[in-house]
């Protein structure tokens, strides 16, 4: 599903040049749960980014579905984003001013839905997360584990195949931590693909292959027993 090929990533600015990734040579495969580690500042969110396309690489290759996106326009990018991607972050990124509801029906604002189905998927969704009861809410009105739960709604309400998911859990306590890391789990189970950076080893032990990056290389590989 993802080839990334001798990939690197330089931030520049006047003074100062960053080699946030340094080679990487990553392939993930449809419906692989895979868990991204290392040190702060080692490349990890950047490598989520540009799998993400939210960030373009500044050398090497990125193949997804075996389409080379690496000199894609921003245009084209969105274009598959919006189609194949679904974003979890670790601070929510809920908007204030919407109510559960409206938060999740976001996501499907700029697929050319029809309202009822629109309606109908998040209310199909809500369900599925155990957020229903709170469609009506706002974010201030959830406790943070509801909060992500919708973050994982509007995440997975346009049938996305991939999912990236950014400390999903580095707001939450223990149990709610879980709760998402099952949830996770559940959807990976049914086919997603989900590709998650932590910090936490109880968490990456989810997933069935943990990549260690150190200083924007990736180290070392682990595969886990079915």
């Amino acid at each position: 599903m993802l080839k990334l090929h001798n990939l690197s990533r330089v931030y520049q600015t006047d003074e100062v040049e960053t080699l946030a990734l340094n080679g990487v040579n990553i392939e993930i495969d449809q419906g692989e749960f895979v868990a991204i580690m290392g040190p702060s500042g080692c490349g990890k969110s950047t490598l989520l980014n540009t799998i993400g396309m939210l960030d373009s690489p500044t050398g090497g290759q990125y193949l997804f579905n075996g389409e080379d996106v690496s000199g894609y326009g921003e245009g084209q990018l969105a274009s598959l984003r919006k189609k194949h991607i679904g974003f979890i972050f670790q601070n929510f990124n809920l908007i204030d001013e919407l109510t559960v509801a409206e938060n999740i029906e976001l996501a499907l604002l700029y697929h050319n839905i029809p309202a009822a189905e629109r309606k109908a998927r998040v209310t199909q969704i809500m369900d599925k997360v155990g957020i229903g009861h709170r469609a009506s809410h706002m974010p201030s009105q959830l406790s943070g584990g509801q909060q992500q739960r919708v973050a994982v709604a509007r995440a997975i309400v346009g049938d996305q195949q991939l999912i990236l998911a950014d400390e999903p859990t580095g707001n939450l306590d223990s149990a709610h931590g879980q709760e998402v890391m099952d949830m996770l789990r559940t959807l990976n189970d049914g086919g997603t693909t989900i590709v998650m950076v932590t910090h936490s080893p109880a968490h990456a032990d989810y997933a069935k292959r943990t990549i260690n990056l150190f200083d924007g290389h990736v180290v070392t590989e682990n595969v886990r027993a079915a």
